[in-house]
């Protein structure tokens, strides 16, 4: 018996080693992930609809998350006090006698790369080439819409006024227009970003614009760090055990932020992150996700909903689309394409207005403003990840088509996440359905709330309105009155 139980302990080692071997922890990255590693992961992506051969595309709407960028001046601070306290560890463990094999040799020398610098947050290299390889896709994929010489009408890039999210724009315009001008060996031509001020762009940064969205997550953010608290206490005595270091809760924190920034950024991944377990990862990697989800996503519907006027401006796109083709204007002069570059807190509400990474129960509950259940723990599964939601240049494209004018309905939509088919459960779990049925299930249900209403009605006001008033489900979110959302 005591033979059959050591094979077996034998057997589960293994297992596990097997599965720490085939353990990427650039998977794990929550919405710190790179692009390149994002893009093809298969999580809720179906195989595409055959778009019928007849059908052509006549106009494309991106929103766009900017790239890989730097991290910003208050975490370069903090990586600068983690180098302080690295060294304060490995000089209190040299005074207990601990065995220097038992150190991790990196950890007393460890400087941060970003020492010095000052300033932080910008776009970085790898996170141009993300969105200029890109912006040559997207033109590769629909030559008809791109054929036309360029024009700020007729190819509208618009970004926030945040400089990583222009830049993004910027090196996506030169993918996308490269060799179609005469500017040096590359022949680029220039063309024109534009912005709205930050403080009344209700398209791209609502999540700045909507003032009770920003009172809802100052009085949130210390519960979630509640309910983040027990999985960094956990680890936190793992780590600390594991290499006999007086590791404190703020310490693997800034760790696995460190690991984050060095696997993403600069593709190290055998400093910070072997520090923890493939387990004490995904725990980690849980813990930011499910931050997004209470903060930007499916766990309160203000946090979508305040993205109403992007998804109004994407479908307003579409049927100024149809009505110039209606009307047989002229080529150059209207315009094909509306290209959006913004941010996570922009790209996570609008995957959630189209209703992505849920299924068709969960997908009606959001449309009654009805709150979903956590993403569960590992190490059971869960659809939502920041990781493919929204890593850096992640990406939601909405393709209008127009087919045939004896086919009825004429229009269709095909929507692709980060350039792959996605389930759509407005569109009956397929990627391509009419213009009729996005509108009717995935827009027309998100309209009965005006975005002032939304985000900037007196909340006193709003506490005292009867229940049959419009406003009440607003007055629930905020102040958590829904027992599935209370934190």
């Amino acid at each position: 018996m005591a033979t059959k139980t050591v094979w077996i302990i034998l057997l589960c080692l293994f297992v596990v080693s097997q599965a720490d071997q085939g353990f990427d922890v650039r998977h794990h990255l929550s919405t710190v992930t790179r692009y390149s590693v994002s893009k093809d992961v298969t999580q809720n992506l179906i195989e595409g609809s055959n778009v019928p051969s007849e059908c052509t595309p006549i106009h494309l709407n991106l929103v766009a998350r900017h790239g890989t960028r730097s991290p910003t001046k208050k975490r370069l601070r903090e990586l600068e006090n983690l180098a302080g306290r690295l060294k304060e560890l490995v000089r209190d463990a040299e005074a207990r006698k601990l065995p220097s094999d038992k150190i991790p040799g990196w950890l007393g020398q460890w400087k941060s790369p970003w020492e010095g610098k000052v300033k932080g947050g910008e776009l970085i290299r790898q996170g141009e080439d993300e969105l200029y390889q890109l912006g040559i896709r997207v033109r590769e994929r629909f030559p008809s819409l791109f054929e036309e010489d360029y024009h700020p009408d007729v190819y509208t890039i618009r970004a926030t006024q945040i400089p990583r999210a222009s830049a993004s724009a910027v090196a996506f315009g030169m993918g996308l227009f490269s060799e179609k001008g005469n500017l040096g060996p590359g022949r680029n031509r220039a063309f024109a970003v534009t912005s709205e001020n930050r403080a009344s762009d209700t398209k791209l940064r609502f999540f700045e614009c909507c003032q009770n969205y920003k009172s809802y997550r100052k009085a949130k953010e210390p519960a979630v760090d509640k309910l983040k608290e027990p999985v960094l206490n956990k680890i936190t005595a793992s780590v600390a055990k594991r290499y006999d270091l007086k590791f404190t809760k703020q310490d693997i924190s800034s760790l696995w932020f460190l690991c984050k920034q060095e696997a993403s950024l600069l593709n190290i991944t055998n400093q910070s992150c072997e520090l923890f377990t493939p387990s004490e990862v995904a725990l980690l990697e849980w813990t930011d996700d499910l931050e997004v989800f209470l903060l930007k996503g499916y766990g309160n519907s203000l946090n979508y909903k305040m993205g109403v006027p992007l998804l109004e401006d994407v479908l307003h796109s579409m049927e100024e689309a149809i009505k110039a083709r209606e009307e047989k204007l002229p080529p150059g002069s209207y315009e094909k394409a509306r290209l959006r570059f913004a941010h996570a807190e922009t790209i996570v509400p609008f995957s959630c207005l189209l209703g992505l990474f849920l299924d068709g129960s969960e997908f009606e509950r959001i449309q009654k403003e009805k709150p979903l259940e956590l993403p569960p723990q590992p190490p059971k599964t869960r659809d939502f990840r920041g990781s493919t939601m929204a890593p850096f240049g992640g990406n939601n494209i909405l393709v209008l088509y127009s087919c045939p004018a004896e086919s009825s309905p004429k229009y269709f939509v095909q929507v692709l996440h980060n350039e792959h088919p996605i389930a759509v459960p407005g569109c009956d779990g397929k990627d391509f359905c009419s213009l009729e049925d996005f509108k009717a299930k995935v827009v027309t249900p998100h309209l009965k709330h005006a975005f002032d209403n939304l985000c900037n009605a007196d909340l006193n006001d709003l506490k005292q309105k009867p229940a049959s008033s419009k406003l009440s489900i607003l007055s629930s979110w905020l102040f958590g009155s829904s027992q599935d959302t209370e934190l």
